[in-house]
């Protein structure tokens, strides 16, 4: 979560912690209760507000028929999932995807030994692969950044020191054999993982994501044209190891930021992106 969104969060809960501290001068009885639980239900939406925004948002908007306007000659529909733009008569509608990485699995974890100049020498080959059914264009973004390396390895060696913990316990209190040799596998994960950071490897994040755009006579057409362009790259590139979700809400209008301009950190970027995952 941002700054910003912290902020208004605070501000928000601190009226009805306020509120709770005055209800006892408000009403008694039936009236009291109707008061606390019409402010529990307060805190209740402003909680899932800014934690689940990404769904909750895009519902009241579409009930109550809501549109924003991100930008001059631009608006985001009310079902929160495109930016629209009218040119001459014409309506495009442009659209995100995520496309972040899953968690891949180290080398040293799998029973297939695979060359990562045979990875390289095939990549061209299963992009093109992936492509081919594709009849429009797109654009493929990746946000990068280096990471601060002491920080990344202490991390890590956090993490391994917990789950060499846990394998104790574990191997204490004769768990079954999945159990630990699922911890031994996240150990050997880590491991690996400093091992490449000590080799001279420099820890990289990234945030990656698709954009494309439909055109429409109408603005539904060119909503209904980018649904279609969306499942197709969803279906072309599902079987990379990526994350493919249309992007909702508040990370709909950040995502159109960027084409402006850029966050000067990835810590700032990240910040953007950690409720819809």
């Amino acid at each position: 979560m941002d700054e910003e969104s912290i902020m208004y969060l605070v501000f928000t809960l601190l009226f009805y912690i306020i509120a709770f501290s005055v209800i006892g001068s408000i009403g008694h009885g039936a009236v009291a209760i109707l008061i606390l639980v019409l402010l529990l239900l307060g805190v209740a939406v402003v909680l899932m507000l800014n934690w689940a925004d990404f769904i909750l948002f895009p519902i009241f908007t579409s009930v109550m028929g809501i549109t924003f306007q991100p930008s001059a000659n631009y608006k985001i529909n009310k079902t929160q999932d495109a930016v629209i733009k009218e040119v001459n008569g014409l309506y495009y509608a442009t659209g995100f995807i995520t496309a972040n990485l899953y968690a891949y699995v180290f080398k040293l974890e799998t029973s297939e030994v695979v060359s990562d100049n045979d990875r390289i020498a095939a990549a061209p080959e299963l992009w093109e692969r992936a492509l081919i059914s594709i009849s429009f264009p797109f654009k493929y973004h990746v946000f990068a950044a280096g990471l601060d390396v002491q920080q990344v390895r202490d991390e890590l060696e956090g993490k391994r020191s917990y789950q060499e913990f846990q394998l104790s316990r574990a191997i204490q209190s004769n768990a079954n054999e999945v159990t630990v040799t699922d911890i031994q596998r996240k150990i050997s994960s880590l491991q690996a993982k400093i091992d490449r950071i000590s080799a001279g490897e420099k820890p990289l994040a990234s945030l990656m994501y698709i954009e494309t755009s439909a055109i429409g006579i109408s603005e539904k057409a060119a909503t209904d044209a980018l649904a279609s362009q969306v499942r197709a790259l969803q279906i072309a590139l599902s079987g990379f190891d990526v994350d493919l979700t249309q992007v909702r809400g508040r990370e709909l209008y950040t995502l159109f930021k960027f084409n402006f301009a850029v966050p000067t950190s990835f810590a700032e970027a990240a910040a953007y992106f950690d409720q819809q995952k």
